[in-house]
């Protein structure tokens, strides 16, 4: 009977489906360790300055230091220390961040460059947890913004939409230093955003409010290039490449892996007047067992020229989830394919070949 509905689904895949099956030794992922964050809200008003040595942010705890990008698999420690912080009100987002740099460098002026050809500070924001529709910025030492948002992540087709912006935010930077001149050593750069909840919501459809313990996923990045002085100017050095350092390594130089990011979590208490654990929601072992059969679906194609149809091609049972019976079911038709499995507390989720995760069947 088994062999049937493998014969059938390969009849819907077409006639490369027919063929002899290729025996794929699947790869291990990146471990997935994703940091998190709990968001206190702001104490009182908040100016846009971009100096963040103020009473409203002095009570509002930082994230952990940024690492390498490829994190456990390049274990070296940043030539500057970068970290963040954030806290939220009835009205914004807020995101505050400390580069200790002794070369203030940059270059590009126009909103919508490149900006990572400068050195540069990147904030990614997933508010659904899909993996789709997620937000990124860039800012440089002149305060030269890029925001944009993307579909899906670039594996997947993804297409960056330039034309988007963030309507309403507001961001600034501050100097310790002096910009672009190599004949003294500066301290480092700050910088302060805000982001109106109402724009950052657009992509929940319907949602006006963050709810006490509501979770996103988050991630920064600071693009950092080594530099050389010539004629009295920064230049880059030639043939090296630049640094990535994150909050959330994704194990090899690629921050569009959202599946990689950390965990924001809202908490209704007052920065300085009290702490909220983080709460681990299990149904992100399930989301994260999913991704890991995603994963396997594409080395399965890779090898095969086409998706995997039943758990057992993409040996699923190899794959536990802590507390609960992981049993997936494969729907593969074409060029698409749907994988779902019940989690916790008896909810349904998915993933598909474009790798959206989310809830239901």
């Amino acid at each position: 009977m088994k062999k049937a509905l493998i014969l059938s689904a390969a009849l819907l895949m077409g006639p490369a489906a027919l063929f002899a099956q290729k025996n794929v030794e699947f790869s291990v992922p990146y471990e997935f360790q994703p940091p998190h964050y709990v968001c206190y809200r702001a104490p009182q008003a908040v100016v846009i300055d971009g100096n963040i040595d103020t009473p409203e942010w002095a009570d509002v705890p930082w994230t952990s230091d940024f690492v390498d990008i490829q994190g456990k698999n390049r274990p070296v420690t940043p030539r500057h220390r970068c970290r963040a912080k954030l806290m939220w009100d009835d009205r914004n987002l807020y995101i505050a961040a400390e580069m200790i740099e002794p070369h203030l460098w940059a270059t590009l002026t126009e909103r919508e460059s490149v900006i990572f050809q400068d050195n540069d500070f990147e904030v990614f924001l997933d508010v659904t947890g899909s993996t789709h529709h997620y937000m990124e910025f860039e800012v440089n030492a002149l305060g030269t913004e890029w925001d944009l948002m993307l579909t899906r992540p670039y594996r997947d087709g993804g297409a960056p939409l330039n034309a988007w912006n963030m309507n309403g935010m507001r961001s600034a930077v501050k100097l310790y230093g002096t910009l672009n001149d190599p004949s003294d050593t500066d301290d480092k750069w700050t910088f302060e955003m805000a982001i109106p909840l109402s724009t950052l919501l657009e992509v929940q459809y319907g949602k006006r409010e963050i709810e006490d313990g509501e979770q996103w996923r988050l991630n920064f990045s600071r693009v950092q290039w080594q530099l050389d002085v010539k004629d009295g100017r920064y230049a880059k050095k030639p043939q090296t490449p630049e640094d990535n350092w994150v909050w959330a390594p994704s194990g090899k130089i690629s921050i569009h892996e959202p599946e990689y990011w950390g965990f924001l979590q809202f908490s209704d208490i007052t920065a300085g007047k009290g702490t909220a654990p983080f709460v681990w929601n299990p149904n992100e072992e399930v989301k994260w067992v999913l991704r890991q059969l995603y994963f396997r679906q594409r080395e399965f194609r890779g090898a095969n020229g086409r998706w995997a149809a039943t758990p057992e091609e993409l040996k699923a049972s190899e794959i536990r989830v802590k507390g609960l019976a992981f049993a997936p079911t494969v729907h593969a038709a074409g060029d698409a394919y749907r994988i779902v499995a019940p989690g916790f507390d008896g909810t349904s989720w998915y993933i598909d070949n474009e790798g959206y995760v989310g809830q239901g069947r």
